[in-house]
């Protein structure tokens, strides 16, 4: 038998994600004529790769209609997506979160080492009652340094970066939980991505 370079031959343990964007975004992707393309802003959470809120529709929903001032949406949508987490820099895994303050202390290191500034978190000027500091270049930083240790060390790459944001206001004075608190998930191979897919609504079931 003669292999072949599909990507559905390991156990994938599958997770669903959410992409806000344009319907006809959407719709390219869903007919295969286009592609969605990595971010790599210096401001992203998680680094460079491709963005989806985990199990979330109604968070990338509310993303699609509340897009960054930078960024302006048309006809918003929500993309589905099924993948993999692969080699996962798991960020809701103690080790993982180990590994962060120790590359948050190499970069810090260099940076006394040659009399530079670390780059900051930063809230956005727009809108000004957000204190998330959602310009999040310290972090993006740190996780970049994370993966060039890594390749530096040959170690495996990650392919995926996973992380719980608490984000947002007080759902109640005095809560501990926040209205936009997520799990995002930044997707650095594209080969974990299995498929794409419409959201469909919940059918009545068991019907009348």
């Amino acid at each position: 038998m003669i292999p072949t370079n599909y990507i559905y031959s390991a156990d994938p343990g599958l997770t669903i994600g959410f992409h806000g964007c344009s319907q006809e975004l959407r719709d390219e992707i869903i007919n295969g004529k286009t592609a969605l393309r990595q971010s790599n802003n210096p401001w992203d959470w998680l680094g460079d790769g491709i963005y989806f809120w985990q199990n979330n529709y109604e968070r990338a929903f509310h993303y699609a209609n509340n897009p960054p001032p930078n960024l302006k949406i048309n006809d918003p949508a929500v993309l589905g997506a099924v993948f993999s987490l692969g080699n996962c820099l798991d960020l809701t895994d103690k080790k993982y979160i180990d590994l962060l303050q120790d590359s948050f202390n190499i970069l810090n290191k260099s940076a006394l080492f040659e009399g530079k500034q670390l780059p900051e978190n930063t809230n956005h000027p727009e809108p000004k009652s957000s204190n998330d500091k959602v310009l999040r270049r310290l972090d993006c930083a740190v996780i970049k340094k994370i993966h060039t240790q890594a390749q530096m060390s040959g170690q495996p790459p990650f392919d995926s970066v996973r992380c719980v944001f608490p984000e947002g206001n007080e759902v109640y004075k005095g809560a501990g939980f926040l209205d936009k608190t997520h799990i995002q998930i930044c997707i650095r191979n594209p080969n974990l991505i299995k498929g794409y897919f419409i959201p469909r609504k919940e059918t009545i079931w068991p019907s009348i």
